[in-house]
């Protein structure tokens, strides 16, 4: 392989290595930027921040819903008991699996709204569900599937919700499935209707005002009047058990089995406290129930969008990879005194074994080039302003070969070979040494002789 093709390659490869490199750096700063269910203040109404819920609860506040808040999965479902309300569980990865059979045995006029469950909740709430495809992150979509609107008529003034990361399709199951939104929003009719959303985004403080995603979240828990909001701060720890004695009969799904809700306020806590979104008298911040962002945390990191961080770790990894690749450092060189007096002949030597080393062919025939232009300008007495074709003509001139060929040897193209370098610097010094031609005098032409001439 020659140097020249490998050069060529390395063009090639370099740039794709490193558009390889910024693409898994930009998915893997986007996973990172991808809220989890188990995060501290995830969608809690009481949480300002990027990821808390308190502007989603405020608005529902506004619009006259009735925002109960529950730390608890017990108290939640006693507090929908009673009277129609929307149970909203934003975190179904913290439920116990004890109590997420109870899901499914809400009384009538409950809706169920469940954010981007697992597998095993959909499992055992007994919904003929399951996902079947995920995004890296949430695509904004209209509401209609397949050609067809959504059934639900809250989602009439919704344009496009950023709804479908993760996909949904029908288990095969009699009970009949409604999808909206590409498949990102699943509904289940019937007295106690379920819905399963298949990305926070809608709900979350940093993404609620992005196109239609506050009318979405509104329209969906605001269809009862009043919402359950079951706020969990952690994994749910198991129900108790049931005291030992005769075993009581199920309680019927119409009635209040387990125990009346407390008191309807704008939100409520656990132990029955009202509080809004911003007034936390009802349960410290320091207590168990989930509070907003840790006050210990660096003000600088909620300073600025997570996109501005991940942003400037891209910069940072391609400056550094720029500086590796060019392997100088940055900025212009500084000049510094030899130690010592190097002989001109070492020093020529040590410049042309660094050129041979690097393959510099073209840097290597241009500076011989330009020396030997300025020798020649120099010996010729040539004007500084002389340009190309007059130091060609005058060099030519000089040593009777054509023009083209000394254009050719002062400004031709570079060298491919270490060959093909030593005969242009041949080339140059013959032209640079080589004496003035002389013009010889031409032979006397003999004249024709005539008659009568005398011998």
């Amino acid at each position: 392989m020659t140097p020249r093709t490998t050069r060529r390659r390395h063009r090639v490869v370099i740039p794709v290595v490193l558009a390889a490199l910024l693409l898994t750096v930009t998915l893997v700063s986007r996973e990172f930027d991808q809220p989890d269910q188990t995060d501290p203040g995830f969608l809690s109404p009481v949480s300002t921040g990027d990821d808390g819920g308190s502007r989603l609860a405020a608005s529902l506040t506004r619009d006259g819903v009735v925002v109960q808040r529950e730390t608890e999965t017990m108290q939640a479902l006693r507090a929908v008991r009673g009277a129609p309300a929307t149970l909203f569980v934003p975190a179904p990865e913290l439920l116990h699996p004890r109590t997420v059979d109870d899901l499914g045995l809400l009384p009538t006029g409950t809706r169920l709204v469940l954010v981007d469950p697992p597998r095993r909740v959909l499992d055992a709430a007994g919904l003929p569900i399951r996902p079947v495809a995920r995004r890296w992150a949430a695509r904004a979509v209209a509401p209609h599937h397949d050609g067809r609107a959504c059934p639900l008529p809250e989602m009439a003034g919704v344009d496009t919700a950023a709804v479908t990361r993760t996909r949904y399709t029908p288990t095969g199951r009699v009970e009949p499935v409604e999808l909206c939104f590409a498949a990102g929003l699943a509904r289940l009719p019937g007295p106690s209707e379920s819905l399963v959303v298949g990305a926070s985004d809608p709900f979350r403080n940093s993404r609620i005002d992005e196109r239609d995603n506050r009318a979405f979240a509104t329209g969906l828990l605001a269809g009862t009047g009043r919402v359950v909001w079951l706020d969990l701060d952690g994994p749910a720890p198991p129900p108790p058990a049931p005291p030992p004695g005769p075993v009581a009969p199920p309680p019927d799904r119409t009635d209040s089995g387990y125990g009346e809700p407390g008191d309807d306020t704008d939100v409520s806590t656990g132990d029955g406290e009202g509080s809004t979104p911003g007034d936390r008298s009802g349960r410290d911040a320091s207590g168990p129930g989930r509070s907003g962002p840790d006050d210990s945390t660096n003000p600088l990191w909620s300073a600025f969008p997570p996109w501005f961080w991940a942003l400037l770790l891209q910069l940072l990894l391609a400056a550094l990879l720029v500086g590796v690749w060019r392997a100088r450092r940055l900025g212009p060189p500084t000049p510094e005194p030899l130690p010592v007096t190097v002989p001109a002949a070492e020093t020529v030597h040590g410049r042309a074994r660094l050129y041979q080393r690097a393959q510099a062919h073209e840097s290597t025939a241009e500076t011989l080039r330009a020396a030997a232009r300025t020798r020649l300008a120099r010996r010729l007495h040539l004007p500084a302003q002389t340009g190309h074709e007059g130091v060609a003509a005058a060099v030519a001139a000089r040593t009777g070969t054509s023009r083209e060929a000394v254009d050719r040897l002062l400004h031709g193209p570079p060298p491919d070979t270490d060959q093909d370098l030593l005969d242009l610097a041949t080339g140059l010094d013959r032209a640079t040494c080589a004496d003035p031609v002389v013009a010889r005098p031409s032979p006397p032409v003999p004249q024709p002789r005539t008659e009568g001439d005398p011998r």
